[in-house]
């Protein structure tokens, strides 16, 4: 049974461990890419909200064309990293909910794209 040494073992109830910590995006390599904006559909976000002061949930859902749960993961990792900022509001009784790009989002976005542009230089140089 050596395979069965490898295995992890969970807890009786079959639950699974829980996270110490949210991860927070890797920066220690300046040659990397920022591997939480690289993603699409948080790339689309905050590009939406780089050219946009604010945008509700229903409008980045139209705009992205993606599903509640997908927008909303995908939003909440970017607000847990510091690059969007959400605020929640009622209209009569009808919540609202608007994003907005923060400065630590915006300046990760642009090195983002510098990234990617040098990257786009160097490949034509080649």
């Amino acid at each position: 049974m050596a395979g069965s040494a490898a295995r992890r073992e969970r807890p009786e109830d079959g639950a699974r461990p829980a996270t110490a910590e949210i991860r927070k995006p890797r920066r220690s390599n300046p040659v990397e890419l920022d591997r939480l904006i690289h993603e699409r559909v948080r790339l689309r976000i905050v590009s939406a909200l780089a050219v946009n002061e604010t945008l509700s949930f229903k409008d980045l859902k139209k705009l992205l064309g993606t599903t509640d749960g997908n927008l909303s993961v995908h939003a909440r990792r970017l607000e847990d990293a510091g690059y969007v900022d959400c605020h929640k509001t009622f209209e009569g009784r009808v919540p609202r909910t608007e994003y907005s790009i923060t400065s630590a989002g915006r300046a990760a976005l642009r090195r983002y794209l510098d990234h990617m542009e040098a990257l786009i230089r160097r490949v034509r140089e080649a």
